[in-house]
This record gives C-alpha cells, structure tokens and sequence, in this order.
C-alpha cells in the first residue's frame, strides 16, 4: 500500500478531529467519570474520543502505525511506514476543570518527523494545521512566530510554575509572563501564531503531547529545542523528553540559557 500525500493525511486529521472534538463536548462540564493513571487523571472524555479516533483513522489508513497516549501502540505495516500520534484530549486537567484550553492532537510521523498535524480546540474555535511543504494556519489564515527580537529585547513567555519561580523577580532577565497554558500542545500553538515570544518546557513531555504541535511550530518558522541541538525524531516507540525551548530562531538560544537558570 502506497503512502498518502500530506495534503491527503492533513484532510483527514481535520475531518476526524472535527469529529473527536465534538465527541469530547458531550463531556465537556458534565462531570465525565474519572479515574487516574499515576498521577494523571484520565476520564470516560479521553477514553471515548481515542476509541473514535483509533476506529476512524485507522480505518482510513490500515496499513499505517498507531501511538496514542491511552492505548498500546501498534508497529505500522505498510513499506512507508508511517504513523499515528494521537493525544485525544491534551489538557486533560482543564477539561476536567471546566475550562477551554484543552484539543484534540493529531500527527502522521514519516521518517522521523511529523508530516501532518492537527489541534482542535473546539471550546475555543481554534483549528490548527500543517503538513509537510505548506505555511501552519489557524482557522485557515497563515500564522507566523514573532521574529526580530533584538538584544534584551522583552520576552512574552508562558510556563509551568516551578520553571517561572526562580526567573520571577529578576529584571534584568527581560522577561513578562503570561499565564501558563496546561495544555502543552495549545501553548506551542500559541507560540507559533506570535501570540507568546516562547515557552519553557519541563521535562518529561511525551511525543503525544508535541508531535502535530512541533510541526505546526516549524511551519510558522519556529523551533522546538531540547537543552542540546537538534530536531527530534519521532519513533514507533515513544519517550519523554527532558526540558524543551520553542519559539523563533533568534531567540532560542536565549530561551535555552533562561530554561537553565529555572532548572
């Protein structure tokens, strides 16, 4: 069986996220039942639209791979080789809170790297997409990181408390906060569409919660760094990552000298 196109797996991802979005509402602030894998909740939500999504994508793509953050990953069949990676609800704990900051994660990963990707952020009427060779767009309209920051030129940047604390009350740093996104995948959108400068990351993120986020980020002329060089690459077997970086290329440089500071 011959790979689909990236233009042909993007259409995909946005039918079928439409979809997993809409299954996810009939949760939404209706009190879903529960019950907690180590210390991160899961609900009936998360459940029900990963059964959905793994019924419908791999129906449309047999012969491609599958990982997902709440069920075994299955190895691809086809000679390309390609996969799935599927959060079905990043954000889980504001789902379960009653708030909109939570989407749908879809990417198809060939070679290495993402090729197609999706968010779905149906409480906020935010669709994201890219694919291989073509611009991210947000709702349709082409988005693009902020770039040109000049030496100690002020920073807009969201994180995770424990990484803001120590960077919190030092001026010379440049630095304004915005309120942290638990969502990691919407806030690496937020990044890409110029809304934020950049964002730290801390460790222990699975593949999950960036691969359609990362190529979203890429496409809008962004970057998604660890401490080290280099892009991630993707494979059927996931792993979490230590401290993250994203934002433009000038800046990421900076951005890898601040996550060591708050370390």
């Amino acid at each position: 069986m011959s790979a689909a196109e990236p233009g042909d797996d993007l259409d995909l991802l946005s039918a079928v996220a439409a979809e997993a979005g809409r299954i996810a509402q009939r949760f939404w602030r209706k009190d879903p039942r529960v019950w907690w894998k180590g210390q991160s909740p899961v609900s009936e939500a998360d459940m029900a639209v990963d059964e959905y999504l793994a019924a419908a994508l791999l129906t449309a793509r047999p012969g491609y791979g599958w990982i997902s953050e709440e069920t075994a990953a299955r190895p691809a069949e086809d000679a390309g080789g390609r996969f799935f990676v599927v959060d079905p609800i990043d954000g889980t704990r504001a789902f379960l809170r009653g708030e909109a900051t939570w989407c749908v994660s879809i990417a198809v990963v060939a070679d290495g790297r993402p090729v197609a990707g999706v968010l779905d952020a149906p409480s906020l009427g935010h669709v994201f997409r890219a694919s291989a060779g073509s611009p991210a767009t947000l709702n349709g309209a082409a988005i693009a990181v902020r770039t040109g920051h000049g030496p100690g030129e002020r920073l807009r940047l969201a994180m995770p408390e424990p990484m803001r604390r120590p960077l919190s009350g030092r001026p010379d740093l440049g630095l304004d906060f915005a309120p942290n996104i638990p969502s990691l995948a919407l806030r690496l959108a937020m990044v890409a569409s110029g809304e934020l400068d950049g964002t730290l990351v801390g460790a222990r993120a699975n593949d999950w919660d960036i691969a359609a986020a990362d190529l979203i980020l890429e496409r809008a002329g962004g970057h998604l760094a660890g401490l080290g060089t280099g892009s991630h690459l993707y494979n059927p077997v996931p792993r979490r990552h230590g401290v993250l970086v994203a934002g433009a290329p000038d800046i990421v440089e900076r951005l890898r000298s601040l996550a060591a500071l708050a370390a």
